[in-house]
């Protein structure tokens, strides 16, 4: 096991293709009250939201460091490879809190025997999701 990693002052990004960068931050920051966003080269965004870095791009093609990539927002909204969970400690109070901001659940939250939760999309399809851990 490497000691040096992970290690201290290492952070985290979670990076979103989006296709309108200030339709994107307005959701962030009005919904998630993420920290409002800091320019990137008119391209992409980042913002501070519970102790992480979320980064909005534009798509974007393959650079030296990432041949054969290109980030693009998501093409169908009902295929997901990934979503961003926040973890709430009422996920039913939090669900009328980010309602009333404006996001647009796809159902209530929903009760399992290990948690409540729902999901909402941003205006790119990607989704997010609000849970809550229920004691066992």
């Amino acid at each position: 096991m490497n000691p040096e990693f992970p290690t201290e002052g290492m952070g985290l990004t979670h990076l979103l293709g989006v296709s309108d960068l200030p339709r994107a931050c307005a959701l962030s920051t009005s919904v998630l009250e993420a920290t409002p966003p800091r320019g990137y080269r008119g391209t992409s965004a980042v913002l501070r939201f519970l102790g992480t870095w979320i980064l909005l791009v534009t798509s974007g093609g393959p650079t030296k460091d990432k041949p054969g990539v290109t980030f693009a927002p998501t093409a169908d909204q009902g295929v997901v490879s990934h979503e961003m969970t926040i973890r709430v400690p009422n996920c039913r109070m939090a669900y009328e809190v980010l309602r009333s901001r404006g996001a647009e659940f796809l159902t209530p939250p929903v009760e399992y025997e290990w948690e409540i939760r729902c999901f909402f999309r941003d205006p790119d399809g990607n989704l997010l999701e609000i849970s809550e851990a229920r004691q066992a």
